[in-house]
Protein backbone atom coordinates (compact mmCIF):
# COMPACT_ATOMS: atom_id res chain seq x y z
CA UNK A 1 0.00 0.00 0.00
CA UNK A 2 1.52 3.37 -1.04
CA UNK A 3 -0.21 6.85 0.05
CA UNK A 4 -3.22 4.54 1.57
CA UNK A 5 -4.03 3.71 -2.20
CA UNK A 6 -2.85 -0.16 -3.33
CA UNK A 7 -0.16 0.82 -6.03
CA UNK A 8 -1.94 -1.98 -8.80
CA UNK A 9 -4.96 -0.06 -8.62
CA UNK A 10 -3.37 3.30 -9.48
CA UNK A 11 -2.80 1.51 -12.86
CA UNK A 12 -5.09 -1.21 -12.92
CA UNK A 13 -4.77 -4.27 -15.65
CA UNK A 14 -1.81 -1.94 -17.10
CA UNK A 15 1.55 -3.25 -15.94
CA UNK A 16 1.42 -6.60 -16.88
CA UNK A 17 -0.05 -5.89 -20.14
CA UNK A 18 2.83 -2.94 -20.64
CA UNK A 19 5.85 -4.88 -19.68
CA UNK A 20 4.45 -7.58 -21.97
CA UNK A 21 4.56 -5.56 -25.10
CA UNK A 22 7.98 -4.00 -24.01
CA UNK A 23 9.62 -7.64 -24.19
CA UNK A 24 7.78 -8.06 -27.53
CA UNK A 25 9.73 -4.93 -29.21
CA UNK A 26 12.81 -5.33 -27.15
CA UNK A 27 13.17 -8.29 -29.55
CA UNK A 28 13.51 -5.67 -32.43
CA UNK A 29 15.83 -3.28 -31.17
CA UNK A 30 19.75 -3.10 -30.14
CA UNK A 31 19.61 -0.22 -27.80
CA UNK A 32 17.32 1.45 -24.85
CA UNK A 33 17.03 4.85 -24.25
CA UNK A 34 15.98 4.90 -20.50
CA UNK A 35 14.24 8.23 -19.44
CA UNK A 36 14.38 9.45 -16.02
CA UNK A 37 12.86 12.77 -14.36
CA UNK A 38 16.39 14.57 -13.32
CA UNK A 39 14.32 15.72 -10.33
CA UNK A 40 14.16 11.91 -8.69
CA UNK A 41 16.54 9.94 -10.96
CA UNK A 42 16.58 6.90 -8.32
CA UNK A 43 12.65 7.23 -7.80
CA UNK A 44 11.77 7.29 -11.66
CA UNK A 45 14.46 4.08 -12.69
CA UNK A 46 12.51 0.81 -12.52
CA UNK A 47 14.78 -1.49 -10.75
CA UNK A 48 13.47 -4.51 -13.27
CA UNK A 49 14.34 -2.60 -16.11
CA UNK A 50 17.57 -4.33 -15.51
CA UNK A 51 15.95 -8.48 -15.80
CA UNK A 52 13.81 -7.11 -18.76
CA UNK A 53 16.71 -5.96 -21.36
CA UNK A 54 19.00 -8.12 -20.19
CA UNK A 55 21.89 -8.07 -22.45
CA UNK A 56 20.54 -4.92 -24.85
CA UNK A 57 22.32 -1.27 -24.88
CA UNK A 58 21.30 1.24 -22.80
CA UNK A 59 21.27 5.00 -22.14
CA UNK A 60 20.33 6.55 -19.58
CA UNK A 61 18.56 10.46 -20.09
CA UNK A 62 18.33 12.76 -17.54
CA UNK A 63 14.92 14.68 -18.91
CA UNK A 64 13.19 17.69 -17.83
CA UNK A 65 16.67 19.31 -16.81
CA UNK A 66 15.17 22.74 -16.39
CA UNK A 67 13.06 21.55 -13.90
CA UNK A 68 15.82 20.02 -11.65
CA UNK A 69 18.96 21.77 -9.84
CA UNK A 70 22.21 21.62 -11.98
CA UNK A 71 24.20 20.80 -9.56
CA UNK A 72 22.66 17.61 -8.38
CA UNK A 73 21.82 16.43 -11.76
CA UNK A 74 25.41 16.83 -12.71
CA UNK A 75 26.29 14.61 -9.80
CA UNK A 76 23.70 12.05 -10.89
CA UNK A 77 24.97 11.74 -14.14
CA UNK A 78 28.66 11.33 -13.20
CA UNK A 79 26.99 8.77 -11.00
CA UNK A 80 25.78 7.13 -13.96
CA UNK A 81 28.40 7.68 -16.30
CA UNK A 82 30.75 5.24 -14.31
CA UNK A 83 28.41 2.70 -15.81
CA UNK A 84 25.77 3.43 -18.03
CA UNK A 85 26.04 6.62 -20.77
CA UNK A 86 24.31 9.23 -19.28
CA UNK A 87 22.95 12.63 -21.00
CA UNK A 88 21.19 15.25 -19.37
CA UNK A 89 18.16 16.93 -21.75
CA UNK A 90 15.09 19.39 -21.78
CA UNK A 91 13.18 17.19 -24.81
CA UNK A 92 10.64 19.83 -25.38
CA UNK A 93 13.42 22.52 -25.98
CA UNK A 94 15.27 20.03 -27.70
CA UNK A 95 18.51 20.51 -25.27
CA UNK A 96 20.82 17.85 -25.00
CA UNK A 97 19.00 15.74 -27.86
CA UNK A 98 22.17 16.50 -30.30
CA UNK A 99 24.91 14.79 -27.65
CA UNK A 100 22.33 12.10 -26.96
CA UNK A 101 22.02 11.17 -30.73
CA UNK A 102 26.09 11.14 -30.63
CA UNK A 103 25.68 8.74 -27.62
CA UNK A 104 23.60 6.77 -30.00
CA UNK A 105 25.94 6.76 -33.47
CA UNK A 106 28.72 5.56 -31.08
CA UNK A 107 26.50 2.50 -29.40
CA UNK A 108 26.02 2.14 -33.56
CA UNK A 109 29.58 1.72 -34.05
CA UNK A 110 30.00 -0.66 -31.30
CA UNK A 111 26.88 -2.76 -31.95
CA UNK A 112 28.02 -3.06 -35.42
CA UNK A 113 31.14 -4.20 -34.48
CA UNK A 114 29.74 -7.10 -33.16
CA UNK A 115 27.49 -8.35 -36.08
CA UNK A 116 30.80 -7.81 -38.36
CA UNK A 117 32.57 -9.52 -35.80
CA UNK A 118 29.65 -12.35 -36.10
CA UNK A 119 29.71 -12.41 -39.92
CA UNK A 120 26.60 -10.52 -39.85
CA UNK A 121 26.44 -7.22 -42.06
CA UNK A 122 26.13 -3.50 -40.62
CA UNK A 123 23.31 -2.16 -40.81
CA UNK A 124 21.17 1.42 -38.78
CA UNK A 125 20.79 0.89 -35.25
CA UNK A 126 17.27 0.10 -33.95
CA UNK A 127 16.21 2.68 -30.46
CA UNK A 128 13.42 2.26 -28.07
CA UNK A 129 12.71 4.76 -25.73
CA UNK A 130 11.51 3.61 -22.11
CA UNK A 131 10.47 5.07 -19.34
CA UNK A 132 7.75 6.01 -15.96
CA UNK A 133 4.84 7.63 -17.13
CA UNK A 134 5.11 11.04 -17.86
CA UNK A 135 8.84 11.37 -18.18
CA UNK A 136 8.68 12.70 -21.67
CA UNK A 137 9.06 9.93 -23.25
CA UNK A 138 7.05 11.26 -26.32
CA UNK A 139 8.40 14.62 -26.51
CA UNK A 140 12.12 13.10 -26.73
CA UNK A 141 10.33 10.72 -29.52
CA UNK A 142 9.53 14.16 -31.42
CA UNK A 143 12.83 15.95 -30.81
CA UNK A 144 14.85 12.97 -32.12
CA UNK A 145 12.40 12.46 -34.65
CA UNK A 146 12.38 16.13 -35.74
CA UNK A 147 8.99 16.16 -36.38
CA UNK A 148 5.77 15.61 -34.49
CA UNK A 149 6.19 11.31 -34.87
CA UNK A 150 4.28 10.38 -31.67
CA UNK A 151 1.13 11.16 -28.96
CA UNK A 152 2.33 13.19 -26.81
CA UNK A 153 0.69 12.38 -23.08
CA UNK A 154 0.98 9.37 -21.83
CA UNK A 155 -1.56 6.31 -22.62
CA UNK A 156 -0.70 3.18 -20.39
CA UNK A 157 -0.48 0.17 -23.02
CA UNK A 158 -1.24 1.48 -25.92
CA UNK A 159 -0.55 -1.03 -29.46
CA UNK A 160 -0.08 0.60 -32.65
CA UNK A 161 1.52 -0.62 -36.05
CA UNK A 162 5.39 -0.61 -35.48
CA UNK A 163 6.82 2.22 -37.22
CA UNK A 164 10.30 3.35 -37.30
CA UNK A 165 11.79 6.86 -37.32
CA UNK A 166 14.58 7.72 -39.43
CA UNK A 167 16.82 9.58 -36.84
CA UNK A 168 19.62 9.62 -39.28
CA UNK A 169 21.33 7.08 -41.50
CA UNK A 170 22.90 5.53 -38.70
CA UNK A 171 20.03 5.40 -36.48
CA UNK A 172 16.76 3.86 -36.82
CA UNK A 173 13.68 4.95 -33.71
CA UNK A 174 10.50 3.14 -32.98
CA UNK A 175 8.01 5.25 -32.74
CA UNK A 176 5.95 4.26 -29.68
CA UNK A 177 6.90 4.53 -26.09
CA UNK A 178 8.00 1.89 -24.00
CA UNK A 179 5.85 2.30 -20.67
CA UNK A 180 7.39 1.05 -17.45
CA UNK A 181 5.51 1.26 -14.81
CA UNK A 182 7.36 2.74 -11.12
CA UNK A 183 8.37 0.60 -8.40
CA UNK A 184 7.12 2.14 -5.33
CA UNK A 185 9.56 0.89 -2.71
CA UNK A 186 8.40 2.99 0.01
CA UNK A 187 6.35 5.43 0.77
CA UNK A 188 9.07 8.37 -0.40
CA UNK A 189 9.40 7.05 -3.64
CA UNK A 190 5.41 7.00 -4.04
CA UNK A 191 5.31 10.39 -2.80
CA UNK A 192 7.77 11.68 -5.42
CA UNK A 193 6.34 9.98 -7.71
CA UNK A 194 3.29 11.87 -7.34
CA UNK A 195 4.61 15.00 -6.84
CA UNK A 196 6.26 14.72 -10.43
CA UNK A 197 3.53 13.46 -12.35
CA UNK A 198 4.18 9.78 -12.58
CA UNK A 199 1.10 9.26 -9.99
CA UNK A 200 -2.04 10.86 -10.95
CA UNK A 201 -2.52 13.64 -8.06
CA UNK A 202 -6.31 12.50 -8.09
CA UNK A 203 -5.14 8.56 -7.23
CA UNK A 204 -3.93 10.27 -4.09
CA UNK A 205 -4.41 12.41 -0.83
CA UNK A 206 -3.83 15.76 -2.33
CA UNK A 207 -3.18 17.46 0.90
CA UNK A 208 -0.83 14.68 2.31
CA UNK A 209 1.15 15.14 -0.99
CA UNK A 210 1.19 18.97 -0.33
CA UNK A 211 2.24 18.00 3.36
CA UNK A 212 5.05 15.90 1.93
CA UNK A 213 6.37 18.67 -0.63
CA UNK A 214 6.34 21.21 2.50
CA UNK A 215 8.47 18.73 4.21
CA UNK A 216 10.77 17.73 1.78
CA UNK A 217 10.84 21.99 0.82
CA UNK A 218 12.25 22.32 4.40
CA UNK A 219 14.79 19.35 4.67
CA UNK A 220 16.65 20.42 1.15
CA UNK A 221 16.77 24.27 2.77
CA UNK A 222 14.43 25.12 -0.09
CA UNK A 223 11.31 26.42 1.78
CA UNK A 224 12.29 29.57 0.68
CA UNK A 225 11.07 28.85 -2.70
CA UNK A 226 7.56 29.04 -1.27
CA UNK A 227 7.99 31.57 0.62
CA UNK A 228 9.17 34.19 -2.15
CA UNK A 229 7.17 32.72 -4.65
CA UNK A 230 3.41 33.10 -2.62
CA UNK A 231 4.93 35.86 -0.67
CA UNK A 232 4.12 34.23 3.13
CA UNK A 233 6.06 34.30 6.05
CA UNK A 234 7.46 30.51 7.43
CA UNK A 235 8.38 30.02 10.74
CA UNK A 236 11.52 27.71 11.57
CA UNK A 237 9.91 25.27 13.03
CA UNK A 238 6.48 25.61 11.40
CA UNK A 239 4.48 22.77 10.48
CA UNK A 240 3.65 21.96 7.06
CA UNK A 241 -0.29 21.65 8.26
CA UNK A 242 0.18 25.27 9.07
CA UNK A 243 1.96 26.55 6.05
CA UNK A 244 -0.39 25.02 3.65
CA UNK A 245 -3.28 27.58 4.62
CA UNK A 246 -1.37 30.33 4.54
CA UNK A 247 -0.87 29.73 0.77
CA UNK A 248 -4.47 28.91 0.31
CA UNK A 249 -5.25 32.06 1.93
CA UNK A 250 -2.46 34.30 -0.34
CA UNK A 251 -4.54 32.32 -3.68
CA UNK A 252 -7.34 32.81 -2.79
CA UNK A 253 -8.85 29.30 -2.32
CA UNK A 254 -11.63 29.86 0.13
CA UNK A 255 -15.02 28.20 0.94
CA UNK A 256 -17.97 30.17 2.27
CA UNK A 257 -17.53 31.79 5.40
CA UNK A 258 -13.60 32.37 4.52
CA UNK A 259 -12.08 29.19 5.74
CA UNK A 260 -9.35 28.15 3.71
CA UNK A 261 -9.95 25.32 1.39
CA UNK A 262 -6.76 22.69 1.81
CA UNK A 263 -7.78 20.35 -1.05
CA UNK A 264 -7.57 23.72 -3.48
CA UNK A 265 -4.08 24.67 -2.10
CA UNK A 266 -2.63 21.56 -1.85
CA UNK A 267 -3.61 21.20 -5.58
CA UNK A 268 -2.31 24.75 -6.26
CA UNK A 269 0.82 23.84 -4.59
CA UNK A 270 1.49 20.38 -5.90
CA UNK A 271 0.75 21.69 -9.63
CA UNK A 272 2.94 24.87 -9.21
CA UNK A 273 6.03 22.71 -7.98
CA UNK A 274 5.49 20.10 -11.12
CA UNK A 275 5.67 23.30 -13.40
CA UNK A 276 8.97 25.00 -12.22
CA UNK A 277 6.82 27.84 -10.66
CA UNK A 278 8.79 27.25 -7.57
CA UNK A 279 11.70 27.34 -9.54
CA UNK A 280 14.63 24.39 -10.10
CA UNK A 281 14.05 22.46 -7.15
CA UNK A 282 15.03 18.51 -7.23
CA UNK A 283 13.77 16.07 -4.72
CA UNK A 284 17.28 13.86 -4.50
CA UNK A 285 20.71 14.48 -4.21
CA UNK A 286 23.30 11.80 -4.76
CA UNK A 287 23.71 10.49 -1.12
CA UNK A 288 26.58 7.92 -0.30
CA UNK A 289 24.36 4.77 -1.11
CA UNK A 290 25.57 2.30 -4.07
CA UNK A 291 23.42 2.98 -7.03
CA UNK A 292 22.33 0.27 -9.02
CA UNK A 293 20.69 2.34 -12.98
Amino acid sequence: LILGVNFMNIFPGHMAKAKRVLKENLKNVDLVIEVLDARIPYSSHNKELKDIIKETEKIVVLNKKDLAEQKYTDQWKNIISEKTPCVKINSVKKSGVDKLKNQMEEKQVKINQKRVEKGINKRPIRAIIIGIPNVGKSALINALGGKSSAKTGNTPGITRGKQWIKVSKNIELLDMPGILYPKAEDEDIAYKLVLTGAIDLKKVDTENAAYKLLKYLKQLNRIDAVIEYYGIEVFENEHPYDILPKIGRKRGCLMTGGKVDRNRAATLLVNDYRDGELGKISLEKPGSANYEF
